[in-house]
């Protein structure tokens, strides 16, 4: 932790290297050799966590982006997110991507400007090189070669787990939530903690020790993190779905301080309720969410954290479809907060990797590129739009 150097300490610091003929006329008292680095001071988790994961912030500003207040005045990301209301940031982790950005380095240069910002910090990793989620669980490149040995690939999520945190924490950061995997319904790190299921029934058995072996990685380096697992669909909560995963994550020893969950209330329009499939508009999704967090919460007695929500701008009623939920979200026993996923996009933006077929190739085996993320939440002229007023209240 940086400690300044007082005028008296300097002057008697000057003195000994023979720069005045006489020592100062106060003693300074002893001084600490010990050479110290800069640390920012320690930042609170909130009662309430209203935040954003703004992972592709740097690869915009790198590429020139700005951002600006709803009053036009042009801010740091962070203050303009903060003068929304929010006062905490999600970052994912990804092992070797493309051109570095959502890697180490990056994450702990972003992570150092949240935390100056006062703001807490969540830290998702993904235990790929690009984007993990229920359609494709991509084992790094670098890590290919131990596919087939569990061993190895837990002492992988071990390793990676702490070498990024490790690097946080020696920057001075402080880390509020840990996520170990990204979406993680069918497993991670395919095939090596694939969820197998078989007559009916879900076997984590292989993705709980992968799990645990990050879990306890994270714990090591900061043992006052929430951390946890995370799931898309907050609202699936048949018993086939989510109280089908959690029992079995639970049963097969998997330790967690919270759950977290992802919510696209207008991304599904039908679920599974015993033999039928029930159509659903966007506040009947929402509903099944609120009640499922709620349920989720006390069955297994751990706070649950929406860590990605987003909405659709060019759908009418968006806006309001998140004030709706979010309002209730505050109200609801055991939650702990809410995070919008890459908000602050704009103005047709994209990701460079969305540019290369062959880069695209290599992640998901379809040689295409993909367009802009169509439901962040700030307008065309780079300020927050109305859909961020939900963070406000």
């Amino acid at each position: 932790m940086n400690r300044f150097i007082d005028a008296l300490m300097a002057a008697a610091a000057l003195w000994s290297c023979g720069g005045t003929d006489t020592p100062p006329a106060v003693d300074p008292g002893p001084v600490d050799p010990t050479p110290t680095t800069p640390v920012t001071p320690a930042v609170q988790t909130p009662a309430f966590a209203k935040g954003a994961d703004i992972s592709w912030v740097t690869e915009m500003e790198s590429a020139g982006i700005k951002f600006y207040k709803k009053d036009g005045t042009q801010a740091d990301i962070l203050t303009v997110l903060k003068d929304c209301g929010m006062n905490a940031i999600r970052l994912r982790v990804w092992v070797k991507p493309y051109q570095g950005w959502s890697g180490k380095e990056d994450v702990v240069a972003l992570a150092g400007r949240v935390q100056s910002a006062g703001m807490s910090l969540m830290v998702d990793f993904h235990y790929s090189d690009f984007f993990a989620d229920p359609s494709r669980q991509q084992v790094p490149e670098d890590w290919k070669a131990d596919v087939s040995d569990l061993t190895k690939m837990c002492e992988h999520v071990s390793a990676h787990t702490t070498e990024v945190l490790q690097a946080l924490k020696t920057a001075g950061v402080t880390v509020a939530w840990v996520q170990i995997g990204n979406e993680t319904r069918n497993g991670m790190l395919s095939p090596s903690g694939d969820a197998v299921w078989a007559n009916g029934q879900i076997n984590l058995t292989n993705f709980v020790k992968l799990y645990n072996a990050g879990y306890d990685a994270a714990k090591a380096v900061y043992p006052s993190a929430n951390v946890m697992p995370h799931l898309d669909n907050a609202y699936l909560s048949a018993s086939y779905g989510n109280p089908m995963w959690l029992d079995d994550f639970k049963a097969k020893g998997a330790k967690f301080d919270m759950i977290a969950f992802s919510h696209y209330p207008q991304n599904t329009s039908k679920m599974w309720i015993g033999s039928s499939e029930v159509s659903l508009s966007p506040a009947q999704v929402n509903s099944y969410a609120l009640a499922y967090i709620k349920t989720a919460a006390s069955a297994y007695g751990v706070p649950v954290i929406v860590s990605e929500v987003g909405v659709q701008p060019s759908l009418s009623g968006s806006a309001d479809l998140l004030k709706s939920f979010m309002s209730e979200l505050k109200k609801t026993n055991g939650c702990a907060g809410i995070f919008y996923w890459e908000p602050e996009v704009y103005g047709g933006w994209v990701p460079a990797v969305y540019k290369d077929a062959d880069a695209i190739y290599r992640y998901t085996g379809k040689r295409e590129t993909w367009g802009s993320y169509n439901q962040a939440a700030f307008s065309s002229n780079g300020r927050p739009s109305a859909i961020l007023d939900a963070f406000s209240d």
